[in-house]
């Protein structure tokens, strides 16, 4: 997919192209002049310039101040160079350091220098050393912020993609995880790096991923939300087609089972693909806990599922059209709380829903100790004064906070912020058609779910297409020994990952 023009794509073609071919001068002023003509409004370009020994050769070291390690700089380039511990031939012998590379064009030493590498220039020499010295600031491994887990690892993922990659490693020591790399981007270019099990995943799907990042082409990827949208099958859709996540834990888990990670540079979280519809419903602690509360805890979630999504229309339906389902004790209390509302209960529901949404924003917006208390007392602050305005009623105040506390159960902040979305759409069904409104909506969200792909792989299933494998780890988890099978949803090439049989203890 691309978002330039024709004519603008021809333009650029030919300057890229004298980039690549322009070589690179044997005088060493010629050199550093055209690094300066390179780098015009630079304060953090350093050329140092020395004399090597024993030789003297004239020689000039050019890096970016803050994106080079010094430490690395000092003791393994300029010492040796100057001090004659490693003497420099007009082959140029390497200092002790790992990560070399020679360059022979002006474009390539454009693109190491502003990816942090330290570049070695010699008078008479139209070769130029490149050594691998980034060493931009960075920060230490941390819990991840928003899947936060009781029993799992809390490590999370850092914006440093080599450290996110050699934290799945620990994971997985296997020689068949296989890494793809790709560069995407025309002004910062982004290291984009697939993970896989080549034993496991399947290669049409892995050849479908290679080809939509392929087709990626931006000015740069900042993170992995914007290449998520890039190359997910429907745009249009409210559903999250990827997984996203901070967890290297459930990164390795779903590797595992077939799937594909995809890690961004300079992004705390990875893309997982392909992704089902019910894989949004499973935490990472689902795995750690005895399978009987984690299924109680997934029934819980597919309950809640449906609180968050049709609570406020079905109170909206039930009160506007199809009352004479209600019993006649509640009636009663709905219509004197009712009393004093002069507003339909579309509009009801409308204003407390939307009030609930800015508090949630502004509870995220703000430090976490003024957030949280934000919450808290704005919410029992709005509601109580609304309630005793006449503004809304008992009822409704009771069908907000439960629809609220229902769409926090989510794993998955994405799939949250979807049914979150959708509860709107379904309101206005509700108070146009009562409970037909509802069905219909329902329908329509199902037919949508059946109908929608992930990397060419059935959203719906283990439910459409219906595969009854799968159905071990969907709505309940059966205990592990009994899910010696990978799911069929990923189409991995090696089906059984666990012998059948568990060792026996003395209960037999």
């Amino acid at each position: 997919m691309r978002f330039f023009d024709k004519k603008s794509a021809a333009t650029d073609q030919p300057h890229n192209q004298a980039e690549e071919d322009r070589p690179i001068h044997q005088a060493l002023a010629q050199n550093i002049e055209e690094v300066k003509r390179s780098f015009p409004a630079a304060p953090d370009l350093t050329i140092f310039q020395f004399d090597t020994a024993p030789h003297g050769t004239p020689g000039a070291l050019v890096f970016l101040d803050g994106l080079s390690d010094k430490n690395s700089l000092n003791s393994h380039i300029l010492r040796p160079l100057m001090y004659g511990t490693q003497e420099v031939q007009k082959d140029i012998s390497l200092p002790t350091i790992s990560g070399c590379r020679i360059l022979t064009t002006w474009s390539d030493v454009e693109n190491a220098i502003l990816q942090g590498e330290s570049l070695l220039f010699l008078d008479g020499q139209q070769e130029v050393t490149a050594y691998d010295t980034k060493g931009w600031p960075q920060r230490g491994i941390e819990d991840p912020q928003l899947e936060s887990s009781l029993k799992g690892g809390h490590q999370g993922f850092v914006e440093t993609g080599m450290q996110n990659i050699s934290l799945i490693r620990r994971y997985i020591p296997n020689l068949n995880l296989r890494i793809s790399e790709q560069k995407i981007g025309r002004r910062g270019k982004t290291n984009v790096w697939i993970l896989y099990l080549e034993d496991i995943a399947h290669p049409e799907v892995l050849q479908e991923l290679e080809t939509r990042l392929s087709k990626v082409d931006v000015d740069a990827v900042i993170n992995t939300g914007e290449l998520a949208e890039f190359i997910e099958d429907n745009p249009f859709s409210p559903f999250p087609q990827f997984i996203m996540t901070e967890r290297p834990d459930s990164a390795a888990s779903q590797l595992l089972a077939g799937r594909f990670v995809v890690i961004v540079d300079r992004s705390p979280s990875v893309i997982i693909a392909p992704a089902t519809f019910t894989s949004f419903l499973q935490s990472v602690d689902d795995y750690s806990t005895r399978w009987l509360v984690t299924s109680f805890i997934r029934l819980l979630r597919f309950i809640a599922l449906f609180i968050a999504l049709l609570l406020p229309a079905t109170y909206i339906a039930f009160i506007s059209y199809n009352y004479e389902v209600i019993p006649i004790q509640l009636f009663l209390s709905v219509a004197e709380s009712r009393a004093r509302v002069p507003f339909p209960p579309l509009i009801e529901a409308l204003m407390m829903e939307i009030m609930i949404e800015m508090m949630r924003e502004a509870g995220i917006r703000l430090p976490a100790p003024v957030g949280q208390t934000i919450g808290i007392v704005g919410g029992i602050v709005v509601g109580q004064a609304a309630v005793q305005a006449g503004i809304v009623s008992n009822i409704m105040v009771i069908v907000v906070a439960s629809t609220a506390i229902a769409s926090f159960i989510f794993p998955s902040y994405d799939m949250g912020t979807a049914v979150r979305l959708l509860r709107f759409p379904m309101m206005l069904m509700a108070s146009l058609f009562g409970i037909v409104g509802i069905v219909i909506g329902c329908m329509t969200l199902v037919g949508h779910l059946v109908a929608l792909e992930s990397l060419g792989t059935p959203y719906g299933s283990p439910l459409a297409p219906l595969r009854l494998v799968d159905m071990k780890d969907t709505f309940v988890r059966l205990p592990l020994w009994t899910m010696f099978r990978r799911p069929t949803s990923t189409r991995p090439i090696q089906k059984i990952r666990m012998r059948r049989e568990r060792p026996r203890g003395d209960q037999r």
